[in-house]
């Protein structure tokens, strides 16, 4: 019996939902595989639970997402003859994908005779009234944005019950999908993808939002080249003191690229976490592996907070160094070592782009050095002058004049023995 589609759907689920690593469910795929091969029925979603890396609550509520998905595909909202009859100008084409919170479709704009996505809101979702107003949060972010860098909102109501946010149709991929089928971005490509997304942070950050989810499965690219960056489900505006309030302590983000600040639940999060997200994000393109890894999101959050980063240059040597000092700055732990700004940022990966040093990443870097230094802390030289401590210099010296005073008695014994003769 082979892994049935039903599987796949369920561990993409739980990857989605953070409620696993690629690690976890990997093992897991390959306890299925042994299984079927003993001829032993399982799914799974039982062998997720006998190898302890969900909670038979968590297996529950990702088996009723999964059964309102199924129903989805024929009628998506589980009610009428389907969507496309229940919100007024517009006729779905066909399912784009699901994930947790919602189901996403494409569709034709009857009026302007366009194609758009049409994400709809689970009917055990809308019962909940945080479920809804975080849905229409996410619309009224996506509104206040127009930029050819972002996902364009085109429109968010309730009609026979069924919440939906209508949303430009872009045709391509996301930066997920070539991750995921083992493809490492040459630098020259990173940095013209890692330049637009900065783009459109900078266009966000300007109208108070910041995304807090930044990562490769929000980074889109459509057939002409131009990057999107999509899903403003984590969008918050910066002056929202009760929004930061409600969710101090908590950890909102993706646990491979969510900044420390974020996974503390700390209150004043600003645009300097999304610098530090977009750098995970570079760091996974140019490497091809995820920051830090762990067998669990815990222990992966844990890294973020704890743990040094491997310079990118370390794992792909053809990377020039000012990327990877880029790179660093952006994923330093203290967002005050960070890019302050989206602008100091883009200053810099333009100078990278153009065979230039990244002044910025390195007057932040010579400013670490010189607090190191006050410190008495160890630094690691950059270049290949090899160092020595004064005891091996004192030897050096005490060398060489033993040396000396060698000589001048050989030369006084060759002068004697030449006068003798």
């Amino acid at each position: 019996m082979a892994q049935t589609s039903i599987d796949t759907i369920f561990g993409k689920m739980a990857l989605d939902n953070g409620l696993c690593t690629d690690e976890e469910l990997k093992k897991c795929l390959e306890r299925l595989k042994a299984r079927e091969a003993e001829n032993t029925p399982t799914n799974l979603a039982q062998v997720m639970l006998e190898l302890g890396v969900l909670t038979r609550s968590q297996a529950e509520r990702l088996r009723t997402n999964l059964r309102e998905t199924k129903a989805g595909t024929a009628n998506p909202t589980g009610a009428g003859p389907g969507v496309g009859h229940q919100i007024p100008g517009y006729q779905i084409m066909g399912k784009l994908g699901a994930g947790a919170m919602a189901i996403v479709y494409k569709a034709r704009q009857v009026s302007l005779d366009r194609t758009v996505a049409i994400k709809i809101l689970p009917k055990k979702f809308s019962e909940n009234p945080d479920y809804v107003e975080r849905f229409y949060k996410e619309g009224r972010a996506a509104a206040k944005l127009n930029h050819n860098n972002i996902v364009q909102a085109v429109d968010v109501g309730e009609a026979a019950g069924h919440h939906y946010f209508v949303m430009e149709y872009v045709e391509g991929k996301t930066i997920y999908d070539d991750l995921a089928a083992g493809k490492v971005c040459k630098e020259k490509d990173a940095l013209e993808i890692v330049i637009q997304v900065a783009n459109a942070l900078a266009h966000a950050h300007a109208k108070g939002l910041i995304h807090r989810d930044v990562k490769p499965k929000n980074v889109m690219i459509n057939a002409a080249g131009v990057v999107k960056l999509a899903d403003m489900g984590l969008a918050r505006e910066m002056t929202d003191i009760k929004a930061a309030q409600t969710e101090a302590g908590r950890a909102y983000g993706t646990p491979y690229y969510i900044a420390p600040e974020q996974i503390r639940g700390e209150v004043d999060i600003d645009g300097r976490a999304d610098i530090y997200a977009l750098g995970a994000t570079f760091y996974h393109m140019v490497t091809g592996r995820v920051p830090f890894e762990a067998a669990n999101p815990s222990d992966v959050m844990r890294k973020h907070l704890k743990e040094p980063l491997i310079p990118p240059d370390h794992i792909n040597t053809s990377l020039s160094a000012g990327v990877s000092e880029v790179v660093e700055t952006m994923m330093a732990k203290n967002k005050a070592d960070r890019y302050q700004n989206i602008d100091e940022l883009l200053k810099d990966l333009n100078s990278v782009r153009n065979g230039e040093v990244p002044l910025v990443a390195r007057k932040k870097f010579q400013i670490e050095s010189l607090e190191q230094l006050e410190k008495g802390a160890a630094i690691e030289s950059t270049s290949n002058t090899k160092t020595y401590t004064e005891e091996a210099i004192l030897k050096y010296r005490i060398g060489i004049l033993g040396l000396g005073a060698l000589s001048m008695v050989l030369i006084v014994i060759i002068i004697f023995m030449i006068s003798r003769s």
